[in-house]
């Protein structure tokens, strides 16, 4: 299959704003770039380096940082240079890379998001059996699992999306590509598209917060069957830093994808949520809510410094 497309490139037209606002633009997306980097190198680093921090959760987390590092390079440079660039073009093939890139590290992190909370059910409702449930290999295999699947969900899209024409209409009132965003611009029929889409949404993201929600109902269950206080709030303080991101992964996520595709104010700062500052974010929940996590960063300072 291949597209017969008439138009060669598309015209991002998300963030057209005044040059002095998106010269502000470039410095603050610019600053959290580097913090996204800097922040999930640093705990990628100390997760993987450090004796301490060789569970599974951390092992996890270290998955997370990597993914979010990819996501926002899929992303953030090319918005980076269209705040520069007067033009803000992409070509066709570039905008379909895109979104095959944008898909699959979004749906690698959504099946992580599960696996992790699945982590948190079996470590405090199964603490006998963790050991054995949660071994090395089943962790790396889950993994493994994750990336294919999403991969192989992004792939099927772009296969389907590769048979749209593309004919006259070039602006795209957004600032990266996404499917949802060149449906209005087909001349062809989108429904093969559109249903591949709705139903590899249903099936993986959808899914994937129907099994976090579930794990935390047996957790929430298992913590009021706890009797001490202080064993409560020792349960729960292990969620909450997961708990937290999923709430900014699928709260932007889902509003973003939920809204109607009209370029507006409102859709792009969910966009932008999600795309941008929930990366940088991710690093910085788990440093500050982790008491374990804060040790092993003093450690390395010192050690390096």
């Amino acid at each position: 299959m291949r597209n017969h497309s008439v138009v060669p490139e598309f015209v991002l037209l998300g963030l057209s704003v005044g040059t002095q606002i998106q010269a502000l633009l470039f410095v603050l997306f610019l600053v959290i770039y580097l913090l996204t980097i800097v922040g999930n190198l640093m705990l990628l680093l100390v997760v993987t380096t450090d004796s301490h921090l060789c569970t599974p959760m951390y092992f996890f987390l270290g998955q997370l940082s990597f993914l979010d590092l990819c996501h926002s390079s899929v992303t953030v440079p090319k918005l980076l240079e269209d705040l520069l660039s007067e033009k803000k073009t992409i070509s066709v093939e570039g905008c379909l890379a895109q979104v095959f890139f944008v898909f699959a590290t979004g749906g690698t992190e959504s099946c992580l998001l599960a696996m992790m909370a699945y982590d948190r059910h079996v470590a405090i409702s199964c603490p006998l059996l963790y050991g054995q449930l949660m071994n090395r290999q089943q962790c790396v295999g889950l993994v493994s699992g994750a990336w294919c699947l999403a991969f192989l969900d992004a792939f099927l899209n772009i296969l389907v999306a590769l048979n749209l024409d593309f004919c006259d209409a070039q602006n795209i009132h957004h600032f990266i590509c996404e499917l949802p965003s060149l449906y209005p611009l087909s001349c062809s029929d989108v429904s093969a598209s559109f249903t591949t889409l709705l139903c590899s949404s249903l099936l993986h993201f959808i899914g994937n917060f129907l099994l976090i929600i579930f794990s935390y109902i047996c957790i929430l269950l298992t913590i009021l069957s706890i009797s001490s206080s202080t064993g409560r709030s020792k349960a729960f303080s292990t969620c909450s830093s997961h708990l937290a991101v999923v709430l900014f992964f699928y709260g932007s996520g889902l509003l973003c994808y939920l809204m109607p595709n009209s370029g507006s104010t409102q859709e792009l700062i969910f966009s932008l949520k999600y795309s941008v500052i929930t990366p940088m974010l991710n690093p910085l929940i788990y440093s500050l809510k982790n008491k374990e996590v804060k040790a092993a960063v003093r450690r390395m300072l010192r050690k390096y410094f």
